[in-house]
């Protein structure tokens, strides 16, 4: 074995030679320097901890102790990660070095022998390089010097090698050069690899006798890991976890449960080792162990509440908060669908947490880590979650991420693997250029009886225009001119398509399904409450819509908070802010008038007691607190503060506030730069402005007065106000009724 040993040890050096030498001339000599020093941060592979941290989360779900991971596809993290920087210190630098997996460190292409935790570079140029290897968790390193820190200014490549044509230009035969991946791991001690959400101590608000057990309830929906004090003795202790109280007592078919097992030399403080959705717990121990109290450790990520809505309906008011708890409980290391089922991230389910997001927490690194986590790896081998509409609503939050926040490093960064998903989207068109599924597609839209999914469905060509439109404006931030116009022209060919084949005069109305060449005679509300907010109707058809579609009973109606957020959205899009408000009030109210004290993944008011628990023929499969349960921050935010972006991060936006037969409403709207303020009563409007160039829009059947700025009138009672950061205006207004 020795000799062998030694046999290779003159291969191994040249290898590395040569890898010295490959990186000598292949690697990019055209990265500069970051200009403005950033705090040390932990790095990676773009994208590898966002999917190595969400398949590890989504590993968690259990049912009964049987673990359920998800249904599709999960992607593994690179092994072998190199990172690079090229930086002009100003004077000599002492730098710490840490790292997640074994490395190898090469200074201006000289191999640093060892595994130092420290070196030190002198004044002048320098390129740094580390190769990390690690297959358990994600290759990262912490760098920090003075002036030398690991931050998003460094590249990485996954080793996909480049080539050097006879002119002596380097090529890339594989995925490139990137820039780094960040989160906010800030020390040394911080390792990604260690990462835990926060937790904090609740005490339970009720326990009662049941039977020889008890059970305890925490007062509402909650998170975390239940806690056990002053355990002692020998024996076995069942945890039975409820959203509802008839889930918890119901031992045989609750979702979720723990069986404990005691042999008399544990410590006096228990915590369960997995992290569960609860209200209540049905606690049943054998005679032989006991405890003192229950608790729990609440679990959660720290985000901070930047937006705010109050009124002068309490209802309203209470609806709100409702709202910001589901959507707090399901933003998590990623936005989740839901707490305790399904526990997984869903495309469709997230686009929604990113639009609430942006009026809530206003948290850009969860959308990213998200969207990330989402898209996975090379090869696209199947669409995102195996859902057509799901890969399309990723293109669709992408589009909307740019809006709200302006990032075009991201875009940037992120574009080539926009484009090999969007190139898997257009290779599954039929003849007729539209998509339809193929074996393995699953066509989602909607939970809703009868719903056609086969052959042509107009609301999928719609997700598939507005994301072709995604592309053409990625393409562009990346420089890839000749991308844009492709992707332009396909999707307005599409959007003529869309009109020609599905369009009806008589039914004023997108009609729903074109299958094996034949227009069903069928109207759906999707397809046509999405033309509405994607601006995809003149005028006269966007009235037809709303008159035999939105408001027509005899339309199969939407009964899932899912479809609701946008049926909702398109209504509110129409000014039809008074009759939403009344329909949040009886759907969201109603919710609240039975218990929930989080929103639900359904609601049919026509179900009565415990079939409102029931879902996918289990008596407990409803989700109680679904993310897409907290729709109404984003219709309060955007439609009735009425603040919304009209160029990329802010940089222009409209405040039209509408108070929908309210008698005042304020609260404030995060963005990148600031918060908007917003007051708005029949007779008073105040706004504070964040960075950027607003405009207040408004409506006053009289001449109105500001003591900033001048007012001008648009057209009829409409008028505007130019709003500047950081000043307070006042209108005096008569509002309509």
């Amino acid at each position: 074995m020795t000799n062998m040993l030694t046999n290779k040890v003159p291969v191994l050096l040249s290898m590395i030679s040569f890898w010295v030498l490959s990186f000598m001339f292949f690697c990019p000599s055209s990265l500069p320097a970051q200009e403005t020093e950033q705090d040390a941060t932990w790095i990676w592979y773009s994208g590898d901890y966002e999917i190595w941290l969400s398949n590890n989360m989504q590993a968690r779900r259990t049912e009964r102790e049987a673990v359920l991971p998800p249904l599709w596809r999960l992607y593994s993290p690179y092994s072998l990660v190199t990172f690079q920087k090229e930086l002009d210190l100003p004077e000599a630098d002492e730098v710490i070095l840490q790292t997640e997996g074994s490395f190898m460190l090469l200074i201006d292409d000289v191999l640093v022998h060892g595994q130092p935790k420290k070196f030190s570079l002198s004044a002048g140029k320098h390129k740094i390089v580390l190769r990390v290897f690690n297959q358990e968790a994600v290759p990262s390193i912490y760098v920090k010097g003075k002036h030398l820190r690991s931050d998003s200014s460094w590249v990485a490549t996954h080793e996909d090698k480049q080539w050097i044509d006879e002119n002596g230009v380097p090529h890339q035969s594989g995925t490139p050069w990137v820039q780094v991946g960040t989160w906010n791991f800030n020390t040394p001690e911080s390792k990604p690899s260690e990462f835990k959400l926060n937790t904090e101590l609740w005490n339970a608000k009720k326990i009662e006798p049941v039977g020889s057990g008890q059970l305890v309830d925490f007062g509402k929906e909650t998170f975390g890991y239940v806690k056990l004090h002053g355990v002692k003795g020998k024996g076995k202790i069942a945890l039975y976890y409820g959203e509802s109280r008839e889930e918890a007592l119901d031992s045989l078919r609750c979702e979720t449960l723990d069986y404990l097992n005691f042999d008399g030399n544990q410590e006096s403080e228990f915590t369960v080792d997995k992290s569960k959705a609860f209200r209540y717990v049905q606690v049943q121990a054998d005679s032989g162990v006991q405890f003192d109290s229950i608790s729990m450790l609440y679990e959660y990520l720290p985000v901070d509440y930047r937006g705010e809505f109050k009124s002068s309906d309490e209802q309203l008011n209470e609806i709100w908060d409702v709202s910001a708890y589901t959507l707090h409980l399901n933003t998590r290391e990623f936005f989740l669908d839901g707490i305790k089922r399904d526990r997984w991230i869903w495309s469709g389910d997230a686009h929604q947490s990113y639009l609430m997001n942006y009026y809530l927490f206003f948290d850009s690194p969860s959308v990213r880590r998200t969207l990330l986590a989402l898209r996975g790896k090379e090869p696209v081998t199947a669409h995102i979650n195996t859902i057509m509409d799901y890969s399309l609503y990723w293109f669709v939050g992408i589009y909307d991420y740019y809006l709200y926040t302006g990032d075009e490093d991201f875009i940037k960064n992120f574009y080539p693997r926009m484009k090999s998903m969007m190139d898997f989207c257009l290779a599954r068109r039929n003849e007729d250029g539209m998509l339809s599924p193929l074996p393995g597609d699953w066509v989602f839209i909607d939970w809703a009886d009868g719903l056609g999914k086969t052959g042509e469905v107009s609301f999928e060509q719609m997700l598939l225009a507005r994301s072709l439109e995604a592309m053409a404006v990625s393409a562009g931030i990346s420089g890839d001119e000749d991308g844009k116009k492709e992707y332009n022209e396909l999707a307005d060919e599409l959007r003529t398509k869309l009109f020609d084949v599905f369009w009806s005069d008589e039914k004023e109305a997108l009609m729903h399904q074109r299958v094996e060449g034949k227009v069903l005679d069928n109207v759906t509300r999707y397809a046509n409450m999405f033309g509405i907010f994607f601006d995809y109707f003149t005028e006269a058809q966007k009235q037809g819509v709303k008159e035999h579609v939105l408001l027509n009973d005899d339309i199969q109606k939407i009964t899932t908070p899912y479809m609701r957020f946008y049926e909702l959205e398109a209504l509110c899009a129409m000014g039809e802010h008074e009759f939403v408000l009344d329909e949040v009030r009886s759907y969201w109210g109603d919710m609240l008038k039975l218990g929930a004290t989080s929103f639900w993944e359904k609601y049919n008011p026509s179900e009565k007691g415990v079939e409102h628990l029931a879902m996918y023929g289990r008596p407990y499969g409803k989700s109680l607190c679904h993310a897409w349960g907290a729709s109404p921050i984003y219709l309060f935010g955007k439609y009735y503060l009425g603040v919304k972006p009209t160029a990329p991060g802010y940089e222009k936006y409209e405040i039209e506030p509408h108070l929908g037969g309210l008698k005042w409403l304020e609260g404030k709207v995060p963005t990148p730069k600031g918060d908007v303020a917003v007051y708005c009563s029949e007779k008073e409007i105040k706004i504070t402005g964040a960075n950027g160039q607003g405009l207040l829009v408004f409506e006053s059947k009289r001449k109105p007065s500001s003591d900033f700025g001048t007012i001008r009138k648009i057209n009829g009672n409409r008028y505007e106000l130019d709003i500047e950061s950081g000043v307070t205006y006042k209108v005096s207004y008569a509002a309509l009724k």
